[in-house]
């Protein structure tokens, strides 16, 4: 049919058509006005009321039509829902009082990273629950300090920003509702400085290391295991006695701290550096980044999202064992100097530990004697894509926190029984050894985590990121937890509890334990190698080419082309024609 035909049709459903003043009818033509004048009576008695009644919806079907109006109303109503809901959403947001639950405990948190509550802070909290950490809370503190525009000022751990601070009004969203919840950890909102405030707001001077003012370490040429705990030609022997006393924090200490062979860490100490690479760890460096892949076992991960100041300012190290060189030799990826894309390789030789898990432990949590000569340190394990700038995260984690260790908590555990449980039951090590070592530490004094713990969060960490400014009381942190890992399983969620409690016991200090979502902002997580090559490859993508256009031939004078596709297409428009005739003349 033509699209008279269907006007015509259109017009069935509403008013007969006035053609010059006359309506078809039943086998007689009938004037408009005529008929006009027939119902004009018969409708008198209902011009009042109905015709007000109906006179604006009229107006409107005339001017837009029905259908339009229709898409309005579903228009209007649709808005109507989303101001509500965000009128909802916000009234959520805003509340103050809400109870957090961390797994089998249910209470309302009075501190925030070991500051106690301030009736001027602004609490935003959030949930904590069986899968994972859902958002914490954030307090805002109001500082003027013009002087220093973004240094943090103020109570231990506490997030106090000034003013004028980008994240003063920083919130984390609302919590997705159950039934669209995603299973399993993610990333959420960080708010994170630009570059070049989050450089401008890096301390000039080191912060102070409480009591602990000088520390050094412990030289064995010959260590000679003594007692029936463990311990290595690498990290010494030490004694229970000596232990125990490692955790009485003085002024002046002497510990063990791994390369006990000699005095100068990687030089026939065990876990040794060739000569070139041994004095460019010695030089100075503001901050660095560090990884570690051994055994192999991951693929390298390039930094994304880094600032042209971090790449010339910041060096990434990677350190490799001789087992991953050759790999990397051999795709060919590792150049003359050194450099796989932003990472320097390190390669160590002579490893100390059969177990390459256990290898990575040393640089992990030894870079401040592989590193003498620098201030700050990011690690992430090999596994890890940082996506986020380095000054970013530093001041983020540490400057901003007016922290000195910062390190995520487990997203799901917090108790370090159950962690050794999970440990057990995941094969992660061998089961008698992990009994042994929470039987210890039992023994010791651990209990399960519970509410008396407060301000501390978690005694699980998520230890494979660790955010360090390298002082005498972090050193040593890091030295006395190497020392558990040395000694008990390389599994470090388990010792990290008992070392923190007992140096805290002693002296003023805390660490930042942020949100593992909050890490998952920053790092993202790769599969091992193995795992890696056991995934079939990726489909490859048919892309079909669209259909190319019918080439123009050029006539040239004197030779007449022919067109058959233009002569079929007058063709076919011809016998449309005579269609729409015929239709026309049937109707």
């Amino acid at each position: 049919m033509t699209g008279g035909s269907l006007g015509v049709c259109m017009w069935s459903y509403g008013t007969l058509p006035d053609i010059n003043g006359v309506i078809p009818g039943d086998e007689k033509f009938l004037h408009s006005k005529s008929l006009a004048n027939v119902r004009k009576n018969s409708t008198k008695m209902f011009s009042g009321f109905r015709e007000k009644e109906r006179s604006l919806p009229s107006v409107w079907c005339r001017c837009l039509g029905c259908r339009k109006i229709s898409m309005l109303l579903l228009i209007a109503f649709a808005l109507l829902v989303f101001v509500l809901g965000s009128l909802a959403v916000d009234k959520e947001t805003i509340s103050l009082n809400v109870d957090q639950q961390i797994g089998t405990l249910s209470m309302v948190l009075p501190y925030v990273n070991g500051a106690p509550s301030n009736p001027g802070a602004s609490w935003i909290f959030g949930k904590k629950d069986k899968q994972n950490d859902e958002n914490y809370l954030v307090a805002n503190i109001l500082n003027e300090d013009e002087e220093n525009r973004f240094r943090i000022v103020g109570s231990k751990g506490a997030i106090v920003l000034p003013s004028n601070h980008p994240c003063t009004k920083f919130t984390f969203p609302p919590p997705p509702p159950p039934n669209l919840r995603r299973i399993g950890p993610r990333p959420c909102p960080v708010c994170y400085l630009p570059v070049d405030q989050a450089i401008a707001s890096m301390p000039s001077s080191p912060s102070a290391s409480p009591v602990l003012q000088n520390l050094t370490y412990v030289h064995d040429e010959n260590p000679i295991k003594t007692e029936p705990h463990g311990g290595s030609d690498f990290g010494g022997y030490p004694s229970i006695k000596q232990r125990s006393n490692s955790f009485d924090v003085k002024e002046s200490m002497t510990v063990h701290c791994g390369f006990v062979k000699r005095s100068k860490p990687g030089l026939q100490t065990g876990f040794d550096f060739d000569e070139s690479d041994l004095a460019e760890l010695q030089q100075f460096h503001d901050i660095i980044v560090a990884s570690a892949i051994f055994g192999n076992y991951d693929v390298i991960q390039q930094p994304r999202n880094v600032s042209e100041e971090a790449k010339k300012n910041i060096p990434f190290y990677m350190f490799i064992d001789e087992e991953t060189e050759a790999y990397i030799k051999n795709k060919s990826i590792l150049e003359s100097s050194k450099r796989v894309g932003l990472w320097r390789i390190v390669v160590v030789r002579n490893v100390p530990y059969s177990d390459a898990r256990r290898n990575g432990k040393v640089p992990k949590l030894l870079l401040h004697r592989i590193f003498p000569n620098v201030r700050y340190s990011i690690w992430i394990d090999g596994k890890l894509q940082l996506v986020v700038d380095p000054y970013q995260i530093l001041e983020k984690f540490l400057w901003r926190q007016n922290a000195n260790f910062a390190i995520s908590r487990h997203y799901r555990r917090f108790d370090v029984f159950v962690e050794a449980e999970a440990n057990k039951a995941a094969g992660k090590y061998d089961n008698s050894s992990i009994d042994e070592q929470v039987g210890f530490y039992k023994q010791e004094g651990l209990t399960p985590y519970s509410e008396a713990k407060f301000p501390i969060t978690s005694d699980v960490p998520e230890g494979c990121v660790l955010i360090k400014e390298h002082i005498p009381i972090t050193n040593l942190f890091t030295c006395l937890w190497f020392n558990e890992v040395d000694r008990f399983t390389s599994r470090d969620q388990l010792s990290f509890a008992i070392v923190r409690d007992k140096i805290m016991a002693k002296v003023d200090w805390n660490i930042n334990m942020f949100l593992d979502c909050e890490r998952r902002n920053f790092v993202i997580q790769t599969y091992h190698r193995d795992l890696l090559e056991q995934m079939p490859p990726p489909v490859a993508t048919v892309s079909r080419r669209p259909p190319g256009l019918p080439s123009m031939r050029v006539r040239t004078p004197g030779k007449r082309v022919t067109r058959w596709r233009s002569s079929s297409r007058r063709h076919r428009k011809a016998a449309g024609g005579n269609r729409d005739q015929f239709l026309l003349s049937t109707f």
